[in-house]
């Protein structure tokens, strides 16, 4: 029989799916019992199972399209079985030009290319934990905070917009050199409250806005330009400080008696935490901690001495740890010390990222910028790495950490062992002759947990 979960055509006495392992029932279309594999009739209601099913329309069920990390998630939450009022960002994304595209080139054609390309929007969302809620034939409508709840929910949207550029950028480039014409997507996101439908066991879903909030997501992307990521006011006070914006100034918006102040985002300002954009606002004053910060400088001055130090800070979430570093980080530039500071994070979007903290870190030492392209990455790479000397043969694995052309074919296809055990050596060799020329410390925050969250920060001073 056919395996109802990938329908794969299997044997006569098979009792699990050869293909991928479901177990072969046969479900009564007329009361839903499920019946032994080879049933004719129904052990409940004696329905014909024979009896080919009624046509139903041709819908793609997101459990098609959601990966399987994140359904599990979705099924495992609570208010996405129940439903509930949450604050969102709702992402919508279309094709410039998609009605003369689909006029001028033949369907096959078009059919592949918007394939390909709902792939790589698809990838974007669901690797910052999106949901897609539906495909709009040349486009996406996609969600951030439901059904899985994020504490950062807008700013995962529009790091998952700029991807999607990027990656829309880099297939464009393709499509011109292999067929002649190029492809361009309009982003606009709101922020605001839904009513989030009770969601199935197939993840049907049905998304419902308070307010407006989805129509002027769908307004704000038809204000965009080919290319751009529109957001709204409501957006921008969330992620302000994390993204470089352009003020678009106000709008009339369909549907709306007031103009909308609208942004473009142009692009993300690094790997920044939310106690780095709040201290540019301006913190509060410091309370205590005051031994905790002086056993920090002791130790700094002891890896100053030449005898390496490793401080690690745990606690519970809020308690101060972010704060502490910070302080630690002031009172060493108060005193005039000539330090290089090097950062990592552990994002929780980043945890499928392998050495996502010590590629922050070297991004950092090497001064690369968001848009820096592979070329400018590479010679800021070799220049640095050259100045220092006598670890010049560690370069490939560093290019290669940084995900840019190693020049290394033989690094490339190493067997993962030995491959990895390369790139912790160039790193190590970094470390140890990056403070002949002066105190380096690293710092490096991990997240983990899910609702409460704990961090965990960890500074190292070396000097040689």
């Amino acid at each position: 029989m056919d395996c109802p979960q990938c329908q794969h055509a299997n044997p006569v006495g098979a009792s699990f799916c050869n293909a991928c392992g479901a177990k072969l029932e046969v479900v009564c279309p007329a009361c839903s019992q499920v019946n032994p594999p080879r049933s004719h009739f129904c052990n409940a209601c004696g329905h014909n199972l024979a009896q080919p099913p009624a046509p139903t329309a041709s819908v793609a069920s997101p459990a098609s399209y959601t990966p399987r990390h994140l359904a599990d998630k979705i099924l495992s939450s609570r208010s996405a079985l129940e439903g509930e009022r949450k604050q969102v960002t709702v992402l919508f994304a279309d094709t410039a030009g998609f009605t003369a595209l689909a006029r001028d080139l033949d369907p096959e054609v078009v059919h592949e290319v918007m394939d390909h390309c709902f792939a790589l929007l698809s990838a974007e969302v669901h690797r910052f934990e999106g949901t897609i809620n539906q495909y709009t034939g040349d486009g996406i409508m996609a969600l951030f905070g439901a059904p899985i709840a994020h504490e950062d929910g807008p700013r995962r949207a529009v790091h998952a917009a700029l991807g999607m550029q990027r990656a829309l950028q880099d297939f464009g480039r393709e499509l011109q050199a292999q067929r002649g014409f190029s492809l361009q997507m309009r982003i606009g996101m709101n922020t605001g409250l839904v009513v989030v439908g009770r969601i199935g066991d197939d993840l049907r879903m049905d998304y419902t806005a308070v307010g407006d909030t989805t129509n002027l997501a769908a307004r704000l992307q038809q204000l965009a330009q080919p290319g751009t990521v529109v957001i709204s006011e409501a957006t921008h006070k969330l992620v302000a400080g994390f993204f470089d914006t352009h003020n678009l100034g106000e709008y009339a918006v369909k549907g709306h008696t007031e103009l909308e102040r609208v942004y473009e985002v142009l692009r993300a300002r690094g790997r920044r935490t939310r106690l780095e954009v709040a201290a540019e606002r301006g913190l509060t004053p410091r309370i205590g901690r005051d031994r905790e910060l002086t056993t920090l400088l002791d130790l700094f001055q002891q890896a100053k001495a030449g005898h390496g130090q490793m401080v690690s800070i745990t606690g519970e979430a809020c308690i101060g740890k972010s704060r502490l570093v910070l302080e630690f980080r002031r009172a060493l530039a108060a005193a005039g010390e000539p330090v290089t500071w090097l950062e990592g994070q552990c994002l929780f979007f980043g945890q499928a990222m392998p050495f996502l903290p010590v590629i922050d870190q070297l991004r950092a030492n090497f001064g690369i910028e968001e848009a820096d392209g592979e070329p400018e990455i590479i010679a800021k790479v070799e220049d640095s790495m050259r100045r220092m000397g006598a670890i010049d043969a560690h370069i490939p694995a560093i290019c290669y950490l940084l995900a840019v052309d190693s020049g290394d074919a033989a690094l490339t296809a190493m067997e993962p062992a030995a491959r990895r055990k390369q790139l912790v050596d160039a790193v190590l060799a970094l470390s140890l002759r990056g403070p002949s020329y002066g105190p380096w410390c690293w710092s490096t925050k991990t997240c983990t947990g899910s609702t409460s969250v704990r961090k965990r920060s960890l500074a190292r001073c070396w000097m040689r």
